[in-house]
């Protein structure tokens, strides 16, 4: 292989440039990205960035080491891309023809379009919307977040330490069931209500009042309106898929992969949140939005893509964390399915406790909030359930 092509400079981008060069790759090096700046590091957008504990320069990805001697695309990203030949065309006209092609583009915050044009509506996902929003963050102002998801709660989080006015809007019943089920959602939502955030569950927008291009206030299916002085919606995200209509690369729901990363496509891998991975623990493709899994899988991508008969690899189950009020909540594993939860340690009423999920005697997940050590033991503890044969074709997205 003589060009190997990136695209996307983020996270699942720039490990897969390391680990191209730790595998021996020596040819040339194309790193395409649609933003201005190098790799940077997301999750402290919503958290100390966003209240100004830390600089731009802090969330640099890069180190003096790292060797990669890339070319660097930035500023344009990928318009389209033929399979066939594997050629990458870029907004400004260029094209990029390589061996291997690695698709990185993760995925972008899912809109509101009734809401479009509104100048205190803030969506976070990149840079330059923390920056946007950080001014924002004003003591006695009045903060409503649309959708009761991590990075809602950590924004309403950062918000309420700020001393602003918060009301975060959730869909479901009990918020966070999906990752952690309704049990364990039922605690995190209790840390909010505990430290001044109004959380409505269950609820239903009817309106959104506006006036001079910004939402004034929110009226509620049942009645109860809500004034506003700045909105943050964080409703969920959608992969960036659409430049690959077209070429080639099977997509449903994100870029269809084997169990290494593999597309239906030679040459051709994915990797971070626009990738849905075969997993064979649930016995369908899923994609997993978190920072361990664009670090850790870029590697076993690069070896599928460099070495046609790389052995299989299992994959670790998927691991993400969160900090809320200044409680650290960790979780490890898949809670779907489990039919039984323990807590092995503290008192969930204190936020500081160990909880692990269980399918029959195998545990399968595990929670903790506040404890670190603790967490990290049963993290390597967690037992994966027989994996399911991976499927002729490319088929099903688990969400």
């Amino acid at each position: 292989m003589d060009t190997l092509a990136i695209v996307g400079a983020s996270l699942a981008g720039l490990s897969a440039a390391r680990a191209a060069r730790a595998q021996g790759f020596a040819g040339r090096l194309v790193i395409i990205g649609d933003e201005h700046h190098r790799p940077y590091d997301r999750p402290p957008l919503s958290k100390d960035f966003l209240l100004g504990s830390i600089t731009a320069e802090d969330l640099s990805l890069e180190s003096d080491d790292d060797g990669l001697h890339a070319e660097w695309i930035l500023g344009g990203g990928a318009i389209s891309m033929d399979g066939a030949t594997r050629t990458i065309r870029l907004k400004d006209g260029q094209s990029v023809t390589a061996d291997g092609i690695v698709i990185a583009t993760g995925v972008r915050a899912r809109q509101l379009p009734v809401l479009a044009g509104m100048t205190n509506v803030f969506y976070l996902r990149t840079m330059a919307d923390a920056q946007r929003l950080a001014p924002k963050l004003v003591p006695g102002a009045r903060m409503t977040v649309v959708g009761a998801g991590f990075i809602g709660a950590e924004v309403a989080s950062a918000a309420a330490s700020r001393g602003m006015e918060v009301t975060m809007i959730n869909n479901t019943p009990v918020p966070f069931t999906a990752q952690l089920g309704q049990d364990m959602g039922a605690v995190v939502a209790k840390l909010h209500v505990a430290n001044g955030v109004d959380l409505i569950s269950g609820a239903v927008i009817d309106e959104f009042f506006s006036g001079d291009n910004e939402v004034r206030g929110i009226r509620l299916a049942d009645g109860r309106q809500l004034a506003s002085d700045v909105v943050v919606v964080g409703i969920g995200a959608e992969p960036n898929i659409e430049w690959l209509e077209g070429s080639g690369v099977q997509l449903g729901g994100g870029v269809l992969c084997d169990s290494m990363g593999r597309t239906n496509v030679t040459g051709i891998v994915a990797v971070g949140d626009c990738a849905a991975w075969f997993d064979g623990t649930v016995g369908a493709h899923r994609r997993i939005e978190h920072w361990t899994g664009a670090l850790e899988r870029a590697a076993l991508a690069i070896q599928a893509l460099l070495d046609e008969n790389a052995p299989q690899q299992p994959l670790k189950p998927p691991y993400f964390w969160s900090d809320q009020h200044g409680v650290k909540i960790q979780f490890a594993g898949h809670s779907t399915g489990h039919d039984r939860l323990e807590i092995e340690a503290g008192d969930t009423e204190d936020h500081s406790f160990l909880a692990v999920y269980y399918r029959g005697e195998a545990p399968v997940a595990v929670l903790g909030m506040n404890q670190p050590r603790l967490f990290t033991k049963w993290r390597r503890t967690i037992a994966s359930p027989a994996s399911k044969p991976e499927p002729t074709g490319l088929v099903a997205v688990v969400p």
